[in-house]
């Protein structure tokens, strides 16, 4: 990705918040009033105006001035909105923020004072975050790598047991979680921005590891708190997680199986615990009208169970099936 052509200021802001949202006006009127009430340093916010309505974009700027919108209307996953916004950033830090969080405490002041207490090799440091009844969702991302994810798709690893999670205080981790965190513009830029093969995820995981690899370290501060709503992103129970679950899977096979036995093998384990998934859904399903959300949930599992058999990238996986839900609505729609 390339990030020449940037714009210059005078006084540029210390940070930049970047936040994509799809369309979900309820989303940032409880997050925005946040982040302006509890933010002290010099910022500027970015929205990407992910196929948004021109009803809700027009909305979104008159309630949000302060804020600048950047439209994307056309399909893209994650990363590629991220990377929209961060061309035309022009703080010193950029937090990435996922829409359905929330600011109770000056978090990102916080986060930017910890690099002044930081090595010089720092380059990302993390929140906690939080569920909304204040329950730990995220402290630390562990190290992963191909046996992890396999144990844990069995359920037989626990990340938030691994060493560089849940610690007190400013502590190392090696991962960060894409819902919220600190970096360096210049360290962001320098790796790309968000590796644009990954439609949805492990995003975050690919930028973590490239930034180790480049001798950057992430930290995590456990007393800066960000609260996140966890269920109207990848969580959501509409029925298009039935496109973005496979695309997910793809995207997991493309980072982790980096060599042919491993990919073998996360072929094998994903297929199997989304067929027992799929199973176990469509059972549950059955039991009442449908469509319900077990009925839904089934449709992602199946799909997913078919990625891994696949050969397409992410993205077109993501394209295929969003296509076929679109057409499967206008017919219901007629």
């Amino acid at each position: 990705m390339d990030f020449d052509g940037q714009r210059t200021d005078a006084d540029p802001p210390l940070a930049s918040v970047v936040i994509v949202c799809m369309n979900h006006m309820a989303n940032l009127r409880r997050c925005l009033p946040s982040l302006k009430a509890n933010t002290s340093v010099p910022f500027e916010t970015l929205v990407v105006a992910y196929r948004f309505s021109p009803e809700n974009l027009a909305a979104a700027r008159a309630e949000f001035p302060w804020a600048t919108f950047v439209e994307s209307n056309e399909i893209r996953g994650f990363s590629e909105n991220n990377n929209l916004a961060l061309r035309r950033v022009r703080g010193k830090y950029c937090f990435v923020l996922n829409d359905d969080t929330e600011l109770r405490m000056p978090a990102i002041d916080r986060l930017v004072a910890d690099f002044d207490r930081l090595p010089p090799d720092a380059a990302i440091v993390s929140p906690k975050i939080l569920w909304p009844d204040g329950r730990t969702q995220v402290c630390g991302v562990p190290r992963k790598d191909w046996r992890h994810v396999t144990l844990q798709i069995f359920r037989l690893w626990n990340p938030v047991k691994a060493p560089g999670t849940n610690g007190t205080g400013l502590f190392h981790s090696f991962n960060v979680c894409g819902a919220a965190f600190l970096i360096r513009t210049d360290v962001f830029r320098a790796l790309g921005g968000f590796d644009e093969r990954f439609f949805f995820c492990p995003e975050d995981i690919a930028l973590s590891t490239a930034a180790n690899r480049a001798g950057f370290s992430v930290w995590v501060d456990a007393d800066a708190e960000v609260v996140h709503d966890g269920g109207m992103s990848g969580k959501s129970l509409s029925p298009m997680q039935a496109a973005t679950r496979p695309a997910a899977v793809a995207g997991a096979l493309l980072f982790y199986g980096d060599t042919p036995a491993r990919r073998l093998a996360l072929r094998a384990a994903h297929a199997l615990a989304y067929s027992l998934k799929c199973l176990f859904h469509s059972v549950r399903g059955a039991l009442r009208p449908r469509p319900n959300a077990d009925s839904i949930l089934a449709a992602g599992d199946w799909r997913a169970v078919l990625a891994c058999f696949s050969s397409k990238t992410p993205k077109e996986i993501f394209l295929h099936h969003a296509a076929a839900l679109q057409r499967r609505e206008n017919r219901h729609g007629h």
